[in-house]
């Protein structure tokens, strides 16, 4: 087939498929105003949304210092009737998963991850004034008691989350605050990530771009968390608008076979 056939047989397609998403739009309002049941997360007493997902951009501050994605495009709308990128991307850029595999020798890859594990409980330790006088500080087994003293045990399957105050700086070299090829940014110490294990949470996230906290050199609290099966989740945004408990986490884990970790849309809901 030739290639303008081609084009023009997408162009039909894409015009089917207009006509057919108009048509159930329309028919989808209609049975929206005969119902009066609000959606599931409504249903269940959760009214907002907080996306916690950084735009992925080759501007995004990385570990290395290095653009993590590049986008090319392939094809344009003008010339082809539709629009296609292809992309070079590090795994572990912008808001992304950790997953156990990542810092061990045989653990689970991305795709691995129980899809059970991305619904969670969200537990927010708030350590940004501390974090604005010390740009070294971390989340110690103290935070962790002084969070379950005020909002009960940590639940299963949760998602502990530090908010440090940090995803603000996530457009400027701030974020990796590197001084003399030594970056200082907040973590989880590895003494917490250890009695976290005592629990049964099952992921722990962060606003910067570690785990660890920036100066770390030996990535303590990485080998501490994910051999035991657990996951992380790093460059997290918007956490100062979600109370420390009560909200829940949705965590769109990429799903590439053999993957370390990858890009992840991640929301909370309230």
């Amino acid at each position: 087939m030739c290639d303008a056939c081609v084009m023009n047989a997408v162009k039909n397609k894409m015009l089917s498929r207009r006509e057919f998403f108009t048509t159930s739009a329309a028919v989808g309002a209609a049975a929206a105003l005969g119902t009066a049941m609000a959606p599931p997360a409504l249903a269940a007493g959760q009214s907002h949304v907080e996306d916690l997902t950084h735009d992925l951009h080759a501007g995004f501050p990385t570990y290395f210092g290095a653009p993590g994605i590049e986008l090319k495009q392939k094809f344009n709308f003008a010339d082809n009737g539709f629009n296609l990128m292809t992309m070079d991307l590090n795994e572990h850029t912008g808001t992304h998963i950790d997953a156990p595999y990542h810092f061990s020798a045989d653990g689970a890859t991305v795709e691995q991850i129980p899809v059970s594990s991305l619904v969670a409980p969200l537990c927010i330790i708030d350590i940004a004034a501390r974090a604005a006088e010390d740009a070294d500080a971390q989340v110690t087994p103290d935070d962790i008691k002084a969070w379950v003293a005020a909002n009960g045990d940590i639940p299963d399957n949760a998602c502990v989350a530090m908010h440090s105050g940090w995803s603000g700086k996530a457009e400027g070299d701030g974020f990796r605050n590197a001084k003399d090829n030594v970056m200082h940014f907040p973590g989880f110490h590895v003494e917490a990530a250890q009695m976290l294990l005592e629990t049964g949470a099952q992921s722990i996230g962060v606003d910067t771009l570690s785990l660890d906290h920036g100066k770390s050199a030996d990535f303590a609290t990485h080998y501490a968390w994910l051999p035991a099966g657990r996951f992380g989740i790093e460059c997290l945004a918007n956490l100062d608008k979600l109370p420390a408990a009560g909200a829940s986490v949705i965590i769109g884990a990429p799903k590439h076979r053999g993957g370390t970790g990858g890009p992840a849309r991640i929301f909370a809901m309230v």
